[in-house]
């Protein structure tokens, strides 16, 4: 959780190491014009990550598991020490723990959801998953209860509590939630709308020592530090493309001390090592810049745009309120700030934006339990973004500001 109370001397104090991160994103490079701001969707790629995935496929690209020539157990290794940099990137010294390699987070959770949770529960059981996060965190335990349910077998699925003030999971509540039946809890680490840290480290107190907790870390692998052994949860899922590696990867770290051990059913086929690669490379390329400076960078772009965008008084930030203020002892927001003008169409100001050059994501953000309708902007900053940037979209809200009123 981040209380940062002065972004300004973050940003300067680590200006010169961002310059020398940013001039290695060739599409940022290339593009100095434009300022990409929708990092929450997917992440832009070092020089570093090209790099490694075209050395491998010029030097060694083949099949791993599938003979016995160099090439192909050279990427058997490759795919077993990239396992391996997911561990110690999560901060996991365990024996038993296992990463199992899928196609992003969506995937992932899926996976938990149909080839370990599925066959553990019987009738009359308990799951509680969030009903206010991404739609990818709610609908394999929906879909679960109901492929189970015409199996005659009842399953309830009861939504995680909220906190109001806060925008966190409440914790207060949440044992009152937890029964003899309670089987499984789904949470999400950093929310991909409101930006907030959501406190997970809390639900393992709230729900005791002995129900497995999956965790949706599409949103905090990447762009700060996550520790399994201070979160204290079963399962961490993560999508590569959010962390700066290529689309189509993920992983599904799994700790393997509450309840069977995961591991994907059926054929696995033929492993996407291109983007296996890219993850590791990713993973090695955010280790050496420090994910904590990284996600301090991040928090401080996000509390200079949430604290000009409380000048506007047509403005709404999303999420937490008690959180806008500068000197407020609630945590910032983590790169990601959304928004809506009381008087301007977000998809309006998106398009307005995308004219300035600046391009962020205006829709329903994929939450779960939202109208498709209820559109809101969301501007999301990673390493590569600067103070600049930030500054231009206040100013185009400025404008809409004067022009609207």
């Amino acid at each position: 959780m981040t209380t940062m109370t002065n972004p300004a001397e973050v940003l300067h104090r680590l200006a010169d190491w961002q310059r020398g991160l940013r001039a290695q994103f060739p599409i940022i490079a290339n593009n100095p014009g434009l300022a990409y701001l929708d990092s929450a969707a997917t992440t832009q790629k070092p020089t570093a990550v090209l790099d490694a995935v075209t050395a491998y496929l010029t030097t060694g690209n083949a099949n791993a598991g599938r003979g016995s020539y160099p090439w192909g157990t050279a990427t058997g290794r490759r795919i077993d020490a990239a396992r391996e940099r997911i561990r110690q990137v999560l901060g996991d010294n365990g024996s038993e723990s296992t990463v199992e390699f899928v196609g992003g987070t969506s995937d992932g959770l899926r996976a938990v959801a149909r080839d370990w949770l599925a066959e553990s529960l019987t009738d009359g059981d308990e799951i509680i998953a969030p009903f206010g996060d991404h739609e990818a965190n709610l609908r394999p335990w929906l879909d679960l209860r109901d492929s189970l349910s015409r199996s005659g077998i009842r399953v309830t699925v009861r939504p995680m509590p909220v906190d109001p003030a806060s925008g966190d999971y409440d914790h207060r509540a949440l044992p009152s939630l937890v029964t003899d039946r309670t089987r499984f809890v789904a949470v999400t680490h950093v929310h991909h709308v409101f930006g907030v840290d959501l406190n997970v480290h809390r639900v393992r107190a709230a729900v005791g020592p002995d129900v497995p907790i999956c965790l949706d870390a599409a949103q905090s692998v990447g762009h700060r530090p996550v520790s399994v052994a201070d979160l204290d949860v079963d399962f961490v899922v993560f999508s590569g493309h959010k962390a700066l590696a290529l689309p189509g990867v993920g992983a599904v770290w799994a700790r393997n001390r509450r309840g069977p051990r995961f591991a994907l059913r059926g054929w696995a086929g033929t492993p996407n090592t291109t983007g296996i690669v890219s993850l590791a490379a990713a993973l090695d390329w955010l280790d050496a810049a420090g994910l904590a400076e990284i996600g301090a960078w991040n928090t401080a772009l996000a509390a200079r745009l949430t604290d000009g965008l409380a000048r506007f008084p047509g403005v709404r930030v999303l999420g937490c309120q008690d959180s806008l203020g500068a000197d407020s002892p609630v945590q910032r927001r983590e790169g990601i700030v959304t928004f809506r003008h009381a008087r301007v169409r977000s998809d309006d100001l998106g398009f307005v934006l995308a004219d300035e050059g600046i391009m962020v994501r205006a829709d329903g953000h994929c939450q779960a339990g939202r109208d498709s309708d209820d559109h809101a902007v969301r501007v999301s900053a990673h390493v590569y973004n600067t103070p600049e940037e930030i500054d231009r979209v206040l100013e185009v809200v400025r404008r809409c500001e004067e022009m609207a009123s």
